[in-house]
């Protein structure tokens, strides 16, 4: 406003309706007040009219996702509400020229919210730019969340300063000069943050986590998928859908299984036992061979095992009137084979890589025969469905094998047991 337009209210009431001087200025500034409020508003709406149609312009034109995002995160609403604050307070000198001695208090006002207004401006964009970058292959695993918010924090740092400077209207200099004073505290405080942004880029670096990694840390209770990882935590989502927050340092600091490995290998791996009972492993007879012959899948070797065992036998005149004599075919021994078999055709198994059943140490529950190999799918429904498939399967074959299952027994078993000592 120029030096008439501002006092033309003022010198309307005095002539019109001979007002004194000092309510005519209170009238006029109320007034004014009221038209800048008014202009102020229209300039807004106006601003950020031409900014939507500008963008949705653009955006028709333009394949990129960007333009989007700035409308997602508010962008245009900010430097509109910038723009318009900043056309105000320039009107602010003219309207308060009668009040000089408010002036210097609304320009600090006003210099804060503008200082203010510029964080939220430079924090929609940086909001839009980790937006934009997660749509992009190479960035969406990255924990870009952790840069954006220690940049934030420099900011906030920054015009906190001032603002405090603008406050007590003292030179930003001597303000700067004060927070080196106290940096030690500033340390200490911000001791969290700055462990979690160094993890944040030792996490980097080192490729540790990615976001969409499966992790199992036991000592917090995490074991599921990494959905956010930002200056301060980690979160996992659970398999049960709970979310788990792991401070970030932790994640250089303690120990935890990362199962990515698994994931971009060939195939997730199978390794479980099956307990059989010791007094149920015997040596094979001829009959019982004979048996084991008609079994597809091992017939070939049941016949060339059982034709070898024989001509050794011969061959050393071995006196086969006691089983226990010279060499003999168990049906532990012929199981194992089985199994063997059994998932070298599996077409759910990983052939290319480690296929076998051993037989681990003996125990107070029975002889373990434990199952090793890689399920081609590694998908943990399915994985679970192919296991069970196995196992059902191989927990039937067993009775084909005179083997026995070890199961502790139940209360039925017992009472069973004491009925028949009862006869």
């Amino acid at each position: 406003m120029n030096q008439t337009s501002d006092r033309l209210i003022y010198n309307f009431l005095i002539e019109q309706f001979n007002l004194s001087s000092s309510k005519a200025i209170y009238i006029n500034l109320g007034i004014n007040l009221i038209l800048v409020l008014i202009f102020g508003y229209l300039l807004f709406k106006l601003l950020r009219y031409t900014a939507k149609k500008i963008v949705n312009r653009l955006a028709s034109k333009t394949k990129t996702e960007f333009d989007d995002y700035l409308v997602k995160n508010n962008t245009f609403l900010h430097i509109s509400n910038l723009i318009t604050i900043n056309v105000v307070s320039s009107l602010l000198p003219s309207i308060l020229k009668d009040f000089e001695h408010l002036l210097d208090e609304v320009n600090r006002a006003f210099s804060v919210i503008i200082t203010i207004l510029v964080v939220m401006v430079i924090r929609s964009i940086l909001l839009t730019i980790k937006d934009f970058l997660r749509t992009i292959k190479a960035f969406k695993d990255k924990p870009i969340e952790s840069y954006i918010q220690v940049f934030m924090i420099i900011v906030w740092l920054i015009s906190i300063v001032i603002i405090f400077s603008v406050i007590t209207g003292k030179p930003l200099l001597k303000f700067l000069t004060a927070l080196g004073a106290f940096s030690a505290v500033l340390l200490l405080v911000f001791k969290d943050t700055i462990l979690g942004f160094v993890a944040s880029i030792q996490v980097t670096v080192n490729d540790t986590v990615r976001i969409g990694d499966w992790i199992t840390m036991e000592k917090y209770g995490a074991d599921g998928d990494v959905f956010e990882i930002n200056l301060a935590s980690v979160k996992v989502r659970n398999f049960d859908n709970t979310i788990t927050t792991i401070p970030t340092y932790y994640l250089i600091s303690d120990s935890f299984k990362n199962w990515r490995g698994m994931s971009v290998s060939g195939g997730r791996r199978i390794k479980r036992a099956i307990l059989i009972k010791a007094n149920s492993i015997k040596f094979l007879t001829e009959k019982e061979i004979n048996h084991l012959e008609k079994i597809q899948l091992i017939s070939n070797y049941v016949n060339s095992r059982h034709q070898e065992i024989k001509n050794h036998n011969t061959n050393n005149n071995i006196d086969k009137s006691l089983l226990i004599n010279g060499r003999n075919m168990t049906n532990f021994g012929a199981f194992r084979t089985y199994v063997d078999h059994y998932l070298e055709q599996n077409k759910n198994i990983n052939h290319e890589m480690m296929i076998m059943s051993r037989q681990l140490p003996q125990t107070a529950e029975g002889i373990p025969l434990e199952i090793y190999a890689f399920s081609k799918d590694k998908v943990w429904k399915n994985y679970e469905r192919i296991m069970a498939d196995i196992f059902d399967h191989l927990l039937a074959s067993t009775h084909y094998f005179d083997l026995e299952i070890y199961e502790k027994p139940s209360v039925s078993d017992i009472k069973l047991l004491q009925s028949k000592n009862l006869n």
